[in-house]
């Protein structure tokens, strides 16, 4: 007899549901989050299990990589694309778990991607430089609104990186103005020690890679979108088309189109915000040092508007990553503009 499984997974607790091929449900109950106990309701069942689904909450990973360690098959659910009956009168985490296991039964079960446990944590790692960037860009920007208010004057973001604690008392003659000053150059200067501390431990990493080389030969990609593009990605062979990738990387349009108008958006946020950032960010560095790039953007541009052409751009780029990646080849022009 094969059985499924479904775990609804929530921070503290998760409930645990297994029918069998009839849809007979075999067993219910809520668990701890606790490895050893999760395993432990899961055993009797363990030779007859076809799979094991977890829905893809924020904290996955040590349910995930603890049942697989234990030789269970696990499957991860994309729960933006998990949807029962709408005309539900109740539901709950039963009936969520037993769902779960009822969509594997009927193999319309909508999954994720399970990221390798080796490459993971580093991928996080460059996640967390990425906010740490933007905490520093926080208060660049407010000791520069200081600075104009304070006393009239502007400095660079580049120069404020630069300023030392003890420069605050030379800029304002207030001690509340100097140790608001002093606070936010510290809280900068410590940022960006911890910025150029992860970039230097990742970067060691990326190296190592073929496609980190590939990805640094396409227009407007350097060091650390080339990291954050591999990383995020893992394997590239998951998605079977370019037009697959470029939709992950939210470069794509989201629309609803019934005879030929225009009759609502989907999930614009359907998709890896990181690698819509990544491929933004190379759109503007394409523009500014590629001829070609520039000339689309402007085509476009004169269109559209200034933001479809970037997004525009910014697909462009996606698709044209996807092959290098797939086919471990280095940029051509030629095949990306014509």
């Amino acid at each position: 007899m094969t059985v499924y499984a479904g775990i609804d997974l929530h921070s503290n607790n998760s409930y645990l549901g297994i029918l069998d091929h009839g849809n007979q449900r075999l067993f219910g109950k809520r668990l701890p989050n606790k490895l050893e106990l999760i395993e432990r309701a899961l055993r009797p069942f363990k030779s007859e299990l076809a799979g094991t689904v977890v829905e893809s909450t924020f904290n996955w990973y040590w349910l995930v990589d603890g049942l697989q360690d234990a030789g269970y098959k696990v499957h991860l659910a994309n729960p933006s694309a998990t949807k029962q009956y709408e005309g539900l009168k109740y539901s709950d985490d039963k009936s969520d778990a037993f769902w779960l296991a009822q969509m594997l039964r009927l193999e319309i079960l909508p999954e994720g991607y399970i990221y390798p446990k080796e490459h993971r944590y580093t991928r996080d790692l460059l996640r967390r430089r990425l906010l740490y960037v933007r905490q520093r860009t926080e208060h660049i920007l407010s000791f520069k609104s200081m600075l104009s208010r304070s006393i009239g004057q502007s400095l660079s973001a580049n120069a404020v990186k630069k300023l030392l604690p003890h420069d605050a008392g030379h800029l304002f003659d207030s001690p509340h103005l100097v140790m608001a000053g002093r606070c936010a150059i510290e809280a900068i200067q410590f940022l960006t020690t911890h910025i150029s501390a992860i970039e230097k431990e990742v970067l060691g990493h990326a190296r190592l890679k073929p496609a980190f080389a590939w990805l640094l030969t396409a227009p407007g990609i350097g060091q650390i979108l080339a990291m954050t593009i591999m990383f995020e990605v893992g394997d590239i062979r998951r998605f079977k088309k370019a037009g697959n990738y470029g939709s992950y990387c939210r470069c794509v349009k989201s629309e609803k189109i019934s005879n030929k108008k225009k009759k609502g958006r989907g999930n614009r946020k359907n998709g890896n915000a990181y690698l819509s950032w990544a491929y933004v960010e190379a759109a503007h560095g394409a523009l500014r040092h590629y001829p070609k790039a520039r000339r689309f953007y402007d085509r476009k541009a004169s269109l559209t508007n200034t933001t479809v052409a970037r997004k525009a751009l910014a697909n462009k780029l996606a698709r044209a990553t996807f092959y290098m990646m797939r086919d471990q080849v280095p940029y051509d022009e030629a095949k990306m503009f014509g």
